[in-house]
């Protein structure tokens, strides 16, 4: 892509018409900054993939007008992807205390800390890199240290705002920056990227405040030992249930490796204060009494790996849960996680437990750290934008986010729905939608990244739902006469000893397509193999309607 003299561009590589592997690029002539770099977890569609990450084919191809990645906030979604960028660029990263303690534990799992250049910044940082002067406003979201990002371009002010609510009573007492904000709108904003989770919800997002009172109330009232789950990220939920155990006069034991280094992290920084004898090991719970323990988890998101769903299957090594045990999920499923939350709720009732879960509405035991309607509204009324980008949603999110920016001001056809790729270039206050860049989900399979292409997902697919057949020959290396007969292993297909005349059968048609080859002398290797698979294939499939996956073996002696 190729910018003219002027031209201010602005797209997004992740993280729109998509909730997750945030990425964001501002462009301006020769000076690039990318925000955020997010990763997502797969679905069950893609069979072995352990992480999706942004496509970053653009930034290789200008690498040398990368001024930096700014991160907005420490969510997975926000930095999943920084070790995989890093390993093939390496720019600097800007970020909060507390964000770079995360990324720290993720470029040091990535053997990258040493090589990276890492700086701090905070809501009253500013930077001036290349053409673009970048300032800050602190916000309000579900995790320590958030911010907004004002970049101010020859062509004019673009604001990212970042994740974010409006809480007016946070637990950290990290209040959002609204009179910078305010003022921010007054000196004029060209672009406003903003947010869309909770586009579709009326209403202000209620205060993390009305959790902790809820919290602290369910364990008032617990008999036997309570088990409770969140977000190990939500560092201000972790603080409430810190002081509900204080205030039921319990012990607390971690389980969850991210709960372990998250809660170190912020005990380290600054951000969660824990009295040195509150915590015990988690080999320590079944010594003492059930009424003086609380064991605060991960899993709350149905992850058939994480502490929570260990526990409802009972096979965790250190604690059981036990009947009469309180068990209390202080989140709500993210959509598609229903699932898996849902068994782990039937697991938990089987063993007796008293189980807190489903909507927060109902339960209390949660608020979302994104704005709903009236949040995204008073952002907007604020900012008084020209041009209105939203992200961080799907589709119909973010229909309805324009829909609110227009009810408050934004002029109609001034905000751009995009997908990721898709480029809105300004020059001289106009703004076009015209064009794009390569964008798209790159692969992590265990330590290969972009290596995972469609055919082999297509491979994989088939074999989770046909199984394979596989049909070795040994055949003599002159003649091409069988040394021995051929031999059919089925896998994942049929049981061989149920299916024995059908497997007869392959072997007999196996002989044939041998010998008519032989007598044709097109005994040739690779055209051995394409019949093999041609004939024995259209026969499974008359015979069974299914196509398994069909691997011919043919050594020659």
């Amino acid at each position: 892509m190729s910018t003219s003299k002027q031209l201010l561009s602005i797209f997004a590589l992740g993280g729109i018409n998509e909730i997750g592997k945030n990425m964001y690029v501002v462009q301006y002539q020769d000076d690039i900054i990318i925000i955020d770099c997010g990763a997502k977890f797969p679905d069950e569609t893609l069979l072995g993939i352990d992480l999706i990450i942004p496509d970053i084919t653009y930034l290789l191809e200008n690498k040398e007008k990368i001024k930096a990645l700014i991160v907005t906030h420490g969510h997975e979604d926000h930095i999943g992807g920084i070790p995989y960028l890093l390993k093939k660029l390496n720019v600097p990263v800007y970020a909060t205390r507390f964000t770079l303690g995360l990324i720290e534990l993720k470029l040091k799992e990535h053997k990258l800390l040493r090589e990276t250049d890492l700086i701090e910044i905070h809501a009253d940082s500013a930077l001036h890199l290349g053409q673009i002067d970048i300032n800050f406003f602190r916000t309000n979201h579900s995790i320590p240290d958030c911010l907004g990002i004002v970049l101010a371009t020859p062509e004019g002010n673009v604001v990212h705002t970042g994740d974010f609510k409006f809480d007016l009573t946070p637990v950290n007492n990290q209040f959002a920056d609204i009179h910078k904000m305010a003022e921010i709108g007054s000196k004029g904003v060209l672009v406003l990227i903003s947010e869309s989770t909770n586009a579709e919800r009326p209403g202000l997002t209620p205060s993390e405040q009305l959790v902790g009172h809820h919290i602290e109330e369910a364990f008032l009232h617990a008999e036997r030992k309570i088990i409770i789950s969140t977000f190990a990220s939500n560092v201000n939920r972790i603080q409430q249930i810190v002081h509900a155990t204080i205030s039921a006069n319990r012990k607390l034991a971690l389980l969850g490796r991210s709960m372990v280094n998250v809660v170190d992290v912020a005990i380290e920084r600054g951000y969660l204060f824990v009295p040195e004898d509150l915590l015990i090991d988690a080999r320590e719970v079944k010594y003492l009494p059930p009424e003086e323990v609380v064991v605060l988890c991960t899993g709350s998101q149905g992850e058939p790996l994480a502490a929570l769903a260990r526990l409802a299957n009972g096979n965790h090594r250190e604690v059981k849960v036990l009947p009469d045990d309180t068990v209390i999920l202080a989140a709500s499923p993210i959509p598609g996680n229903e699932k898996g939350v849902s068994r782990i709720v039937d697991n938990l009732f089987q063993l007796g437990a008293k189980v807190i879960y489903g909507s927060s509405s109902h339960t209390g035991m949660h608020v979302s750290g994104h704005g709903h309607q009236e949040d995204l509204k008073l952002m907007l009324t604020f900012m008084k934008p020209k041009f209105f980008i939203p992200i961080h949603g799907e589709f119909r999110m973010l229909h309805q986010h324009r829909l609110l920016a227009e009810s408050v001001g934004v002029q109609k056809g001034h905000t751009f729905i995009m997908k990721n790729g898709d480029v809105v270039d300004i020059e001289n206050s106009k703004a076009r939608q015209t064009r794009k860049v390569p964008a798209g989900d790159t692969y992590v399979d265990g330590i290969g990244i972009g290596e995972v292409e469609g055919i082999v997902l297509r491979d994989r697919k088939q074999l989770s739902e046909d199984g394979m057949l596989v049909i070795v020959l040994t055949l003599n290396k002159v003649d091409g006469a069988f040394i021995s007969e051929p031999d059919t292993i089925s896998r994942g297909f049929v049981y061989a000893k149920d299916f024995e005349e059908l497997l007869n059968k392959v072997n007999v048609l196996t002989k044939e397509i041998v010998i008519e080859l032989q007598e044709d002398s097109r005994q040739q290797i690779h055209v051995l193999r394409r019949e093999i698979k041609r004939t024995v294939g259209q026969y499974l499939f008359t015979q069974t309607k299914r196509k398994p996956m069909i691997l011919p073996i043919i050594i020659e002696i």
